[in-house]
């Protein structure tokens, strides 16, 4: 991969990498659009990162269909697919391992141990690997964002981060790959968690700005749905992930399935 990057480079072609683990949607590709736009070469990267998986987690059942994937990046006439094994990526016997301190501690990095380790870990060989000017993700994986921009700052990685808003369903919901673990009924459920943001969004903008009473707001709303049980819903800084802030974030499961989703609630919520 980095061959042709060096290629592209001597051409004075501008690369966009946009890293993904396959189960493309709407909000991927809202990305690779975004990627397009900006770049005269556009590379996606396809790799299910077990490092990033804790072992009571859904790394076997994480939905795959690279035919889809593949085609999906066809038709959006992507420059090239980056699609490396496990072995490559980890060969016997790699034991570096990349950990950003602070803004992994808390939330996701305390409901998920070494999960940001893999995703650092992962996110600095695809930069090694594709050597972009720039990188894609989306907001709705905020605290990965965070993770990542601390990564290419502190590491000088010369890489310049872009983070796409989150694209959500009529009804609020953010996509997300594993919504299709979702029941009929889960998925009616899981609507309360963008509403909950859009309740704490409206109270900011109605003048409360405590952000344990925007917290007990959000909690409030998520336990009148039975199917739904909250893990954290904080407010916090996005850059640091530390209270207090203005970006409300929450993890919940929905029956069996984890969903996150966040919205800084200075501004109004989409749709």
């Amino acid at each position: 991969m980095l061959g042709a990057s060096r290629r592209w480079r001597a051409e004075g072609r501008s690369i966009g990498l946009v890293p993904t683990m396959g189960a493309l949607h709407a909000g991927h590709m809202r990305l690779v659009e975004t990627a397009r736009g900006e770049n005269d070469v556009v590379v996606v990267s396809l790799f299910i990162n077990p490092m990033q998986f804790g072992p009571n987690e859904d790394l076997d059942r994480y939905p795959r269909d690279w035919d889809r994937d593949a085609k999906m990046l066809q038709e959006a006439e992507v420059d090239a697919v980056y699609r490396p094994t496990a072995a490559e990526m980890y060969p016997p016997g790699a034991s570096t391992r990349v950990h950003v301190r602070g803004v992994t501690d808390g939330l996701e990095g305390a409901a998920r141990p070494r999960h940001f380790e893999g995703v650092a870990t992962v996110v600095t060989k695809l930069l090694a690997a594709v050597a972009p000017d720039r990188a894609y993700f989306g907001q709705k994986d905020a605290q990965q964002v965070a993770v990542v921009n601390r990564l290419a700052r502190d590491l000088d990685l010369g890489v310049e981060i872009r983070v796409v808003p989150t694209v959500r369903e009529p009804d609020g919901l953010a996509l997300s790959s594993r919504n299709v673990y979702l029941g009929p009924e889960e998925r009616k459920a899981a609507r309360s968690i963008s509403a909950a943001l859009r309740e704490a969004a409206a109270a900011y903008s109605s003048g409360e700005r405590d952000p344990v009473r925007l917290r007990a707001r959000i909690a409030a709303r998520l336990t009148l749905e039975p199917l739904v049980h909250l893990e954290y819903a904080e407010l916090v800084d996005p850059a640091t992930f530390q209270k207090p802030g203005t970006l409300a974030v929450i993890a919940a499961r929905v029956g069996k399935t984890r969903l996150i989703d966040n919205h800084d609630v200075t501004k109004p919520f989409p749709g």
